[in-house]
């Protein structure tokens, strides 16, 4: 709770700064609001679980190596801070994400075994070429989908606490982390529902995507069927991001710019924020979650698990049309 009250302070502050320094998210074609929005909160998402998770180190409830790794986000989030304030290239982007990937891999070793079936792939040196695409890929899914008042942020909630669900009797240091995680994200989603007074802002959303999927495997160290339910648990924005990008590569769009025709931007735009959020939040728990959980008890059937999960959301894709700019 003091997480979450602290994140929630920490908004209120980080919004004061926004409007006098001017850091706004002003409305153009591929926007959903229609006023200048302060942006940048998910910085008070940062420092909360930061310095939580620091606190833990100090008191000897958290190893060295982990508070090496959850360290490394502060560089993704060096990044998007500095990207709020003022326009950072593609190509710089991409090198510091790259980059931090590249250290959480070493310190973790590369990738966790993966498995299909009965059978286990050790990916040995590929798997830094694999963790790395897996790294960046979330942390971009979060840029591509922070665009709806409340998503990014309720996303960020779900997946971190049923991560902690998971590994509630496993490890008890990444269940703590995971949790602060998840607290911090409600105290700043809290000035982010519909209708937001502040925007998470790249500081905020690449972190996210980053952290959590950072968070993922670790965890999958420990139990690599966590690998599987994680995925689950990322399915809306899994699914809704790779379809709209295919859709916009195979049909001739320029795939690399910003747009607005995501399958929950089509929503949004019929059937407004609010109502979005409450049906992501409805997938999720009640299709996407136990899902994730009949995967967690049944490893054998994770593959399998994986596609009855996305199977429903790439249909929603469809029919809202993701990737066309109708």
């Amino acid at each position: 709770m003091l997480v979450l009250l602290t994140s929630f302070l920490l908004t209120v502050l980080i919004r004061q700064y926004a409007l006098q320094r001017k850091v706004l998210d002003f409305p153009n074609q591929r926007s959903l609001h229609s006023i200048p929005i302060p942006r940048g909160g998910g910085l008070a998402i940062i420092i909360t679980f930061n310095v939580a998770v620091v606190s833990l180190f100090l008191t000897e409830q958290l190893d060295a190596q982990r508070i090496d790794i959850l360290l490394v986000g502060v560089l993704v989030a060096g990044i998007g801070f500095w990207d709020d304030h003022t326009h950072v290239s593609a190509r710089s982007r991409f090198l510091v994400h790259f980059f931090a990937s590249l250290i959480v891999l070493y310190l973790l070793q590369g990738f966790p075994p993966v498995f299909v079936g009965q059978w286990q792939f050790e990916p040995g040196i590929i798997s830094y070429l694999m963790g790395a695409f897996f790294l960046v890929w979330c942390l971009n899914l979060f840029n591509f989908m922070d665009g709806t008042d409340g998503i990014a942020a309720s996303e960020a909630i779900f997946v971190a606490a049923a991560l902690a669900g998971f590994l509630y009797r496993i490890d008890g240091q990444l269940f703590q982390v995971t949790l602060f995680l998840a607290f911090a994200s409600a105290g700043f989603l809290l000035w982010n529902m519909p209708p937001a007074k502040i925007f998470m802002g790249d500081v905020g959303s690449g972190y996210l995507g980053f952290i959590l999927a950072v968070l993922v495997l670790m965890a999958a160290y420990r139990l690599p069927v966590i690998l599987y339910s994680g995925m689950v648990l990322f399915g809306i924005f899994f699914v809704d991001t790779t379809y709209t990008l295919l859709y916009r590569f195979a049909t001739g769009q320029k795939w690399y710019e910003a747009h607005c025709s995501h399958t929950y931007q089509h929503a949004a735009k019929k059937f407004g924020h609010f109502k979005v959020l409450i049906v992501v939040w409805l997938i999720n728990l009640f299709w996407l979650l136990p899902v994730a959980i009949w995967i967690f008890y049944n490893s054998t059937y994770s593959m399998v698990g994986l596609l009855v999960a996305y199977s429903p959301l790439v249909y929603l894709a469809y029919k809202f049309k993701a990737g066309s700019l109708k």
